[in-house]
């Protein structure tokens, strides 16, 4: 594949001199650290959090890069991946001038970060059951067109796109190809982390707020050739992700066996929650899902969600999102939790028939 990064860069960013932190300057772990104006008495809690913490993540990055069987050098951890998305912005896209690509109904942090950094968002629509139309994405390209944001499983509808698709459109876009794997544990299909080698213009994000229930830690990840993360490694902030957050992750990681279960646990009660939303008279439609969620249309959502807030089940709202027009996203809770929506819900549609 015919890829020049040094071209696509924004031409500042190539000749950026990155800030460099004391622990740029010298890695060790022992030695008088008189060099980064740290208190050298502690801190003012039981533990001790007066050190800065590694910038670059390494031993979490070892640790994830044999999880996710991928080279460390591949791997940027962001503060969730909302962190990953903007830098890529602040990287490729100049602004007032150029344009990314995104494919509604899709995660609204893409528009969101486009408008902070002043990028032109052009919208192609997925098709009514959410899959790419591929042709139109690349009728849409230009030369200002910089990045293609892809999010499968898809969010807010839960599927998967179909993967050949998305590979073609990787080989035919001209810039970045982002990939949002937020949802990759509960599908069926494989992670496009597997294409890394293939493709030099791809970059994949996943994350530990999903899955592994590490959500209040804010830590994603972003998986792309060796050249992209060194460029997000030096327009990061030096210490991005703090030493607590690695420490705990890095402990987590030692328990992937919870996860699992965990994730056996939601496919389980997905699969019930389903059967019994397709039960209920007044259900619409309970869209396919490969996530920890499910889009479900129902009369009037407006009118459901609100009511439903007055009886503490609080779902989400989508209705005001294209191709989603009376539909609620119901994340997958426990048993219990499940059990207490469907009566709530049974009730409400009862009321309101």
């Amino acid at each position: 594949m015919n890829f020049d990064l040094k071209a696509l860069l924004r031409p500042h960013i190539r000749e950026l001199k990155p800030y460099t932190s004391a622990r740029d300057e010298y890695s060790g772990k022992d030695g008088i650290f008189l060099d980064a104006n740290e208190n050298p008495f502690g801190s003012i809690t039981t533990e001790n959090f007066n050190r800065y913490p590694d910038p670059y993540q390494q031993a979490l990055k070892e640790r994830i890069a044999t999880i996710k069987n991928v080279s460390p050098s591949r791997i940027f951890l962001g503060n969730g991946s909302d962190e990953p998305i903007d830098l890529l912005f602040r990287a490729f896209c100049n602004p007032a001038q150029d344009n990314v690509i995104i494919l509604p109904p899709t995660y609204g942090m893409y528009g969101v970060s486009a408008s902070i950094n002043a990028i032109e968002t052009i919208s192609i629509p997925l098709t009514e059951d959410f899959q790419l139309q591929k042709e139109k994405v690349l009728e849409a390209v230009s030369e200002k067109s910089k990045i293609l944001f892809i999010c499968s499983p898809n969010n807010p509808s839960g599927n998967s796109l179909n993967p050949n698709e998305i590979e073609e459109l990787i080989q035919k876009f001209p810039g970045i190809v982002v990939i949002d794997e937020a949802y990759v544990d509960f599908m069926s299909g494989e992670s496009f982390v597997k294409k890394l080698e293939e493709y030099p213009n791809l970059v994949i994000l996943q994350t530990f707020s999903k899955a592994w229930g590490l959500a209040s830690l804010r830590l994603g990840m972003a998986f792309a050739s060796e050249e992209i993360i060194s460029v997000l490694n030096k327009i990061k902030p030096p210490y991005n992700i703090s030493g607590l957050t690695q420490r705990t992750v890095l402990d987590a990681l030692d328990n992937t066996d919870k996860m699992k279960r965990m994730v056996a646990d939601i496919l389980i009660q997905r699969d019930k929650l389903k059967k019994e939303l397709e039960s209920l008279d007044g259900v619409i439609k309970v869209f396919p899902s490969d996530a920890n969620f499910l889009l479900v249309k129902v009369p009037n959502a407006n009118k459901a969600y609100q009511d439903l807030i007055g009886r503490k089940v609080i779902l989400r709202n989508r209705s005001n999102v294209l191709l989603c027009e009376n539909c609620l996203r119901i994340t997958i809770g426990t048993e219990e939790e499940n059990k207490i929506l469907i009566a709530e819900l049974k009730n409400w549609l009862t009321e309101n028939s």
